[in-house]
Parts: structure tokens; sequence; C-alpha cells
């Protein structure tokens, strides 16, 4: 079993709440906080809205609620095409509202498509 070095190991403690997280990717060029809007996500203070087909997931987080379920969330990292980045943070599970679940599941679909569309692309050259 591969142990983790002693800088490792910190930022996997760093990394176990959702405040950590945000400043971290904050840090990284994260800087906009999306929210939902009607018919996509925007930059809180924007009237730009953000389509599905718009948006590309760099990476995302989930956290579980250690004494209450209904303190699961999800922080997702994205990019969109015109080249703003941020993070959008919601609930998951039973309590979850369906529009942000919606909204990234269609995200996900057209980013999976996109990456197997490159995928073909690079089996031709």
């Amino acid at each position: 079993m591969k142990n983790l070095s002693d800088e490792q190991q910190e930022e996997k403690i760093e990394m176990t709440s959702l405040t950590s997280v945000m400043t971290k990717l904050k840090e990284d060029g994260f800087a906009e906080d999306f929210i939902m809007m009607d018919g996509g996500i925007g930059i809180s203070g924007s009237y730009k809205i953000y389509k599905p087909e718009d948006i590309k997931i760099v990476d995302f987080y989930r956290f579980e609620g250690e004494s209450d379920p209904g303190d699961m969330s999800i922080l997702y990292a994205i990019e969109t095409n015109d080249g703003k980045r941020g993070v959008f943070s919601h609930p998951y599970g039973a309590y979850a509202e369906t529009e942000p679940v919606e909204f990234f599941t269609r995200v996900e679909e057209i980013n999976k498509k996109t990456d197997d569309d490159k995928g073909d692309e690079n089996d031709l050259q």
C-alpha cells in the first residue's frame, strides 16, 4: 500500500470541508460564484444565463454530512464557453431541489458526448 507524504496527507485533511475546497478552487482561478437562474445558471450580479451546452465541468466534489444526511452537498468547478471559471454548490440526496440536479445531469451528458466525439475524431487521424 502506498503511503502519503506529509504534504499529501495535510492536503487530504484540509480538503475535507466544503469551505476549504472552495477556498482552494478560488486560489486556482475558479473565482466566480454561479447561481441557478431562470433557464440555466449565471454569475451572481450578472444577467448572462448559461445553458448546459455552455458549461464544462472541470471537477466536482461530494460532501456527506457526518451527523445529518441533510448536510450532503456537491460542489462543481466549472468553466463556461466564454472563459469564466467558478464554482456552483448545491445539496444532493433526498432533500435536493431537482432543478440543479437536472441541469448538471444535462451538462454531464453533453460533456460526455463531446468527449466521445473528440475520441472519434482522433481515431480517424
